[in-house]
């Protein structure tokens, strides 16, 4: 549920908590996204951590974190394909 639809419930609300709240929810996405990406990259790359990173794992890092950006990037446009297909759907949902 998004923070639209969670702000959508609760009547008058004030436009600048509401722009808050929804500032709020998007950091917290994006501070979640960076943890979870930096932990899987680190997972697959680091062998043995040392003073220094070598060549391969740089490469593995920066393959990694592009694969990652690549993968959210086409699951955020499927759901809003998703999403457009089936107003129906999500209108039923709000009721």
């Amino acid at each position: 549920m998004d923070s639209s639809n969670a702000m959508a419930g609760l009547g008058n609300v004030d436009p600048q908590l509401q722009h808050f709240i929804e500032v709020e929810t998007q950091k917290q996405r994006f501070q979640q996204l960076v943890h979870q990406m930096t932990e899987l990259c680190w997972e697959k790359c680091m062998d043995k951590p040392g003073p220094k990173l070598d060549s391969r794992a740089e490469t593995c890092f920066v393959n990694c974190v592009e694969r990652f950006i690549d993968t959210s990037q086409f699951i955020l446009n499927r759901l809003e394909q998703t999403q457009k297909s089936r107003p129906a759907f999500t209108e039923s949902l709000s009721d």
